[in-house]
């Protein structure tokens, strides 16, 4: 995620005054929240975003924080208008430099792109041992987390961070912001630790 999109978290009554205005007035208990978020995470994964899940985080954090500013938005249908957003963020993030940046699991895959042959199972044992040792300096919950945050793939995925989020007693946005910043300060130690090495 670019570095404008972190710490962009609403207010807990802007986050309430989201989940109303998704809603339309029939108190859903969060689940239209929860299909907006999976629409989104949909809609940036077939657009080729190596981070989805974050991407319609962003987009919700952002429509959140302008119905705290605007106090209502009549003009056009919810859902409509989180995919508006939706598409500025992709814009944004396609001409961010992090587009350009590689994601920390494609650094430690061994046909990721840093080099070829031995010199790349080389840098992959290297940045999975320094994974290993910073996942080791994080307390046993955020460790336990990031772990159950990342683990399965789409569907399986959500399950799972619904289950997680219920488990904790936070919702599903908190639960991604708490991932996100664990996550930026693996991404910190890893990169340390490989430059070290």
């Amino acid at each position: 995620m670019a570095a404008s999109f972190r710490d962009s978290s609403p207010t807990p009554s802007a986050f309430q005054h989201l989940l109303g205005w998704l809603d339309e007035g029939v108190d859903s208990g969060g689940e239209k929240y929860l299909q907006m978020q999976r629409r989104l995470v949909r809609y940036f994964d077939r657009k080729d975003c190596p981070y989805p899940d974050e991407l319609a985080d962003e987009t919700l954090n952002r429509v959140a924080r302008r119905l705290e500013q605007e106090g209502c938005i009549t003009t056009t249908h919810p859902a409509r208008y989180c995919y508006i957003v939706a598409r500025f963020v992709l814009l944004e993030y396609q001409r961010s430099p992090r587009k350009r940046q590689v994601r920390l699991d494609e650094q430690l895959a061994p046909d990721g792109p840093a080099s070829s042959g031995q010199r790349a199972d080389e840098d992959a044992a290297r940045g999975l041992q320094c994974l290993e040792s910073c996942l080791k300096q994080l307390n046993a919950g955020d460790r336990s987390l990031i772990l159950e945050y990342y683990r399965g793939e789409q569907r399986v995925k959500i399950d799972g961070r619904r289950s997680l989020a219920a488990k904790l007693g936070v919702t599903a946005n908190a639960l991604s912001i708490r991932a996100c910043r664990i996550r930026d300060r693996l991404e910190d130690c890893v990169r340390a630790c490989c430059a070290k090495q």
